[in-house]
Parts: structure tokens; C-alpha cells; sequence
């Protein structure tokens, strides 16, 4: 979730806000806070860099012949537009209005879907829905409050058949700017992404090294 450049000054604009929202009781509306004072110049989103996530293009997924996906928390829409480019037929959304604006100005002529939308609250018609969902580094922002129930709806996307690919902190490092966000996943969170019929195919641990997340957690789930 952070870039090179400016990764210690970002994080704190995150824990800034995060905090701030989480002591008026909003554990969510820090992201439509960041994403609002970064366009006006007063904050840095740290995860906003240009390049696709490195552990999902390391997942050498399949051609996707049309089938469709969802990525959740797309941001500015950088993954969701790689995973686009392999042939699936995308919606991306986020629960920051400023985030999803900022995705469609920056990719015209996309063919994403970008939505807004709570992952707490989805679409209805969205239930069991897609062949490949992709959870990137969003739950791991979410407080101890919401995470659990953040985590069940994650699956509930997943079609008959479908992957979902899980990419999150499995640690990281404590430094100057406080302790959070992001908040790794345990090992017990990630597997509670298996609910229902859905079932791991891999979990492992992979290396970030010279990052604030120098361990992270690659998984794949299949129903």
C-alpha cells in the first residue's frame, strides 16, 4: 500500500484521517477523506502508484475470455485495469466517490465498470456473481469492528466455479508515523475468507522486502 517515494509522509496522511474518522465512530469515511484531500493537495494516498500490484501480476492468471470479475477497492483503478487487459469484463468499485472519479478521468475509454459502492452494503445482484474476485489490500484498513463481516461479504461474490484472490499484510513496520493502517491479516483471517462453499487452493507468505509490509499474504480460494 505504499509507494517508494513519499511511503513515510503518505502513511501518515492515512493514519491522520484514519484515526480521526474512527474517533467519530465512521470507520470507513477516512478513504473518501484521503482520497478528497489529495485532489486538493493536502494529502498523499500512499497505494496510489502507477504500476500494477507486483503479487497479483506474480499470479500469472489465465487469459480471461470474457468472464467477469470484480476487484474490490480498486482506488484509482490501476489493478482493475490490468486485470481488464487479461479479457475479463470488470467492475471495479470503491467506497470513495472522489477515488472512482479519479479512476474514470484517468483511464478514458476504459472498458471497467467503475462503481461506487460499500463492500458492508453491496449490490444485491452481485451475490455469487463473478468468476474471479479480487481482494487487494483492503481489509487490512479495516478496524477489528467491521473486519470479520468484511471479510465473509468478500466471498459472498464468488460464482459457482470462481477464483478470489486475497493479497494482504502479513506484517509490517512499526515506524515513526504509529501502528496503523494498514493492520496485518493473521493467518485465522485469511482463512475465514472460506465461507460457505468456498475453499482454499494456497496460502503463503511472500517476501516485500525494503517495504513498510515486508511480509505479505498470497491466497486463493475456489468455489
Amino acid at each position: 500500500m505504499t509507494s517508494p517515494s513519499g511511503a513515510s509522509s503518505s502513511a501518515g496522511d492515512a493514519r491522520r484521517l484514519a484515526a480521526a474518522s474512527l474517533a467519530a465512530g465512521d470507520p470507513t469515511g477516512w478513504f473518501e477523506d484521503l482520497y478528497a484531500e489529495s485532489r486538493a493537495g493536502r494529502a498523499e494516498v500512499p497505494w496510489d502508484v502507477p504500476a500494477p500490484s507486483a503479487h497479483l501480476r506474480a499470479l500469472d492468471l489465465p487469459a480471461g475470455d470474457g468472464r467477469r470479475a470484480l476487484v474490490v477497492g480498486c482506488g484509482p483503478g490501476r489493478d482493475a485495469e490490468y486485470v481488464a487487459a487479461l479479457g475479463y469484463r470488470v467492475t471495479a468499485f470503491d467506497i470513495s466517490a472522489t477515488a472512482i472519479g479519479l479512476a474514470r478521468e484517468r483511464h478514458p475509454g476504459t472498458t471497467v465498470d467503475y462503481v461506487v459502492a460499500d463492500l458492508l452494503d453491496p449490490p444485491p445482484p452481485w451475490g455469487q456473481a463473478f468468476d474471479l474476485v479480487l481482494e487487494s489490500n483492503n481489509v487490512q484498513a479495516l478496524p477489528a469492528s467491521i473486519r470479520a463481516t468484511a471479510i465473509a461479504a468478500v466471498g459472498t461474490f464468488v460464482a459457482p466455479g470462481g477464483t478470489l484472490i486475497v493479497l494482504a499484510a502479513a506484517t509490517t513496520r512499526i515506524d515513526s508515523d504509529g501502528d496503523g493502517p494498514p493492520w496485518p491479516l493473521t493467518r485465522a483471517e485469511v482463512d475465514a475468507f472460506a465461507t460457505g462453499d468456498l475453499r482454499p487452493v494456497s496460502v503463503t507468505r511472500v517476501d516485500a522486502v525494503g517495504t513498510t509490509l515486508p511480509t505479505r499474504w498470497s491466497a486463493l480460494f475456489r468455489r
